[in-house]
């Protein structure tokens, strides 16, 4: 009789296994890849077999015996002794929790590039196969098992446990930003033809809640910024249902059903926002969780408080400053003190980064169509529309600013 996995048990036991492997070895590289054979081997004989009574000591135990094999394989001298010691169980395992947080921070190592980091977090933490993490980046396996390797690469030698309060404090960052671009990744996927990869959005919430768990646990407070991103990702996921429509189509924030929203995780964005805003000097993912939670409470468009996401989106520039903040803020001042204080903001903005390769960002030409949109612009709002469109690398997204454009010409008839 075949018996169903639960859902995340494999993907739980996952970095607690590879911290436990890899604190037995001294390798990190060996001993993820032994991880996730064990994976696929539970994968292939739990549903028949059952669910081991200790799932955990099963994977760590199948771990290292292919851990043993390969280093067997490789050389044939005589290291029977050290294979027959990284065989034998120890007696006492660290605590699953703060495991998981180690490997967490390793694979979000400062050294990383955010796409390694990513890629590797994805496998090691996420328990996904490189196939998996390939298909959600829609890259050749191979690309994808090349930047997971020279990510291993670069964190080799390093150590897997904190060195203090000023490690865990340094790594921290680094560990936000990786789960925020993990996110993102999810919300608007960069290529391909889905605006969201709701299986990426997940994994982003589950590996922060994860963090924030750990980081609780070992330092006895949940850190604000962490739980201002988990709260963050909760309120604009709550948003997925209205999203698109049932073609798949994008539907803009302003014109969304908001029945469709998912009310407990708004409920919990919330109270997150409520519970983490007041407790110290308020961080950038804090910031815009209560911007977002704005949105969310607001039972319409025409309700949302825009003179407080202006002034909350002023707070973001002096405390994370860079042009995405500053274009944010100019749809903001566009509904707040109309579209010509907006279209002036922006235009100081393109000549701030004259130069740069953010004046061709796709978001740039898309906001300014919305601001001429606002202001009665028809004509010059459907050629930014048109612009928006041409650079746009997501299908959804090019054909959401083809449809703008077009509507607004027929507008004009």
């Amino acid at each position: 009789m075949t018996e169903a996995l639960p859902a995340d048990l494999l993907r739980d036991l996952t970095p607690q296994v590879v911290a436990i492997v890899t604190r037995r070895s001294g390798d990190f590289d060996a001993a993820e890849d032994a991880v996730q054979e064990a994976l696929i081997e539970a994968v292939r004989t739990w549903p028949e077999r059952g669910i081991p009574a200790e799932p955990r000591g099963w994977l760590v135990t199948t771990a290292m015996r292919r851990l043993v094999d390969a280093k067997r394989s490789e050389s044939r001298r005589p290291d029977r002794e050290r294979a027959d010691h990284l065989a034998e169980p120890e007696g006492q395992e660290t605590s699953a929790v703060d495991d998981s947080l180690d490997v967490l921070l390793l694979c979000c190592h400062p050294s990383l590039t955010p796409a390694s980091a990513v890629a590797l977090t994805l496998r090691a933490v996420g328990g996904l196969t490189t196939r998996e993490i390939a298909h959600a980046y829609l890259v050749p396996e191979k690309t994808m098992a090349q930047r997971i390797s020279r990510a291993k690469a670069t964190i080799k030698g390093r150590s897997l446990g904190i060195d203090g309060t000023a490690d865990l404090a340094a790594r921290i960052p680094a560990m936000l930003k990786v789960l925020y671009l993990l996110f993102n990744e999810g919300y608007v996927a960069t290529e391909g033809d889905r605006l969201q990869r709701v299986d990426l959005c997940a994994e982003a919430i589950r590996l922060t809640r994860l963090a924030r768990t750990a980081l609780t646990r070992m330092t006895g407070s949940g850190h604000g910024e962490l739980g201002g991103l988990l709260a963050l990702m909760l309120l604009l996921d709550a948003r997925r249902p209205a999203r698109v429509d049932a073609h798949g189509a994008v539907v803009p924030l302003a014109e969304q059903d908001r029945s469709l929203w998912r009310a407990e995780a708004t409920r919990e964005g919330v109270a997150l926002v409520d519970a983490v805003i007041g407790t110290g000097r308020p961080g950038p993912y804090q910031i815009q969780a209560a911007i977002a939670a704005l949105h969310n409470r607001a039972p319409s468009a025409e309700d949302t408080d825009w003179l407080q996401i202006t002034a909350l989106y002023g707070l973001l520039e002096k405390v994370a400053p860079g042009p995405i903040v500053t274009l944010n803020k100019a749809v903001a001042v566009g509904y707040a003190d109309g579209p010509g204080p907006a279209l002036a903001l922006l235009d100081d903005l393109l000549r701030d980064c004259a130069g740069n390769g953010f004046v061709d960002h796709p978001r740039v030409p898309a906001v300014r169509a919305h601001l001429l949109e606002l202001a009665g612009d028809l004509d010059g709002a459907a050629a930014a529309y048109d612009l928006a469109a041409a650079r746009a690398t997501n299908l959804a997204e090019r054909r959401f600013l083809t449809s703008k454009a077009a509507a607004l010409r027929d507008a004009r008839c």
